[in-house]
């Protein structure tokens, strides 16, 4: 069995589309078409129904799909184990952050690394929520910083710290929210986040929540982005509770009462990677780095 075909197999099962599987495993779609080709004609079923919009799995393809996966996460803990054994942990890491590295703890994390894995080289990709969990979930991301929801039960993870999420407005609009009320501050404008990310979705959240439909959205890709156009005055928004403190302390920003989202900062990785011993050394690190002496919901 060619565990490219596999590989391709299971990034078209995922993507829906051969453009967009092709994209993403670095090949031409006609190469990619032949590795599916070559795949159903060694099975000799048909894995996919081709329609004017994309791939969907066939009911083979859907049962076959669980057991490829299997087959590709043994193969990348088998190559691990493999370098393991040659004589410490190496290879590269690759590790989803976000927007505020020191809330993360991202000194402390390398300095671990480097102290503990010396051979095993980390990159960094700073990724919205939502597509950090989509790349730990399609093996592009060994693990990745992450607070919100868990949706997938493939995934696992070790809870870090909880944080909230809070109402902030400009300073000067302090009169203007002081006595509002949910309707009126639907009227102002928001700053938001894209949808993929936490951070929109607990906003979408409570605005259903409240009934409200915000007038006008403003897009912005970063938090610390969001932050700073509240403090100019361009808006109010969902800020961490932290550094809305902070900001308010020094008359940046002002509350609007105690509206609170709680939620939870955790590291996320594959749980059928768990044994792969990049991921162990991942997971030892930023137990390290963050003094945790226990799995998460693992």
């Amino acid at each position: 069995m060619d565990f490219n075909r596999l590989r391709s197999f299971a990034a078209v099962a995922e993507a829906g589309h051969l453009t967009r599987a092709a994209e993403k495993l670095h090949i031409s779609q006609p190469a990619l078409s032949a590795q599916i080709k070559a795949l159903e004609d060694e099975l000799d079923l048909t894995l996919f129904e081709r329609t004017s919009t994309g791939m969907t799995l066939t009911a083979a393809g859907k049962r076959l799909l669980a057991e490829a996966d299997k087959i590709l996460a043994a193969s990348q803990t088998f190559e691990a184990e493999a370098r393991a054994l040659k004589g410490g942990i190496s290879g590269k890491a690759r590790v989803g952050t976000l927007s505020d590295p020191a809330f993360i703890r991202l000194g402390e994390f390398m300095a671990a690394a480097l102290e503990r894995y010396p051979l095993l080289e980390i990159d960094f990709q700073h990724e919205i929520t939502g597509v950090a969990m989509q790349r730990v979930r399609d093996g592009s991301l060994e693990a990745s910083f992450y607070y919100g929801h868990m949706p997938y039960p493939q995934l696992a993870d070790v809870a870090l710290r909880e944080l909230a999420y809070r109402i902030a407005a400009p300073a000067a609009w302090r009169d203007r929210i002081q006595h509002a009320g949910w309707p009126e501050i639907g009227e102002l404008p928001w700053i938001m986040p894209p949808p993929v990310s936490t951070h929109h979705q607990f906003a979408a959240a409570m605005f259903r929540e409240h009934g409200i439909e915000p007038a006008k959205l403003i897009g912005a890709d970063d938090e610390a982005v969001v932050s700073s156009l509240v403090a100019s005055g361009v808006g109010v928004a969902l800020m961490r509770e932290d550094v809305a403190l902070t900001k308010a302390q020094v008359g940046e920003v002002c509350l609007w009462q105690d509206t609170r989202i709680d939620t939870t900062l955790r590291f996320i990785y594959l749980r059928s990677r768990e044994h792969d011993p990049i991921v162990r050394a991942l997971l030892d690190v930023v137990k390290a780095s963050w003094q945790v002496r226990r799995h998460g919901r693992c």
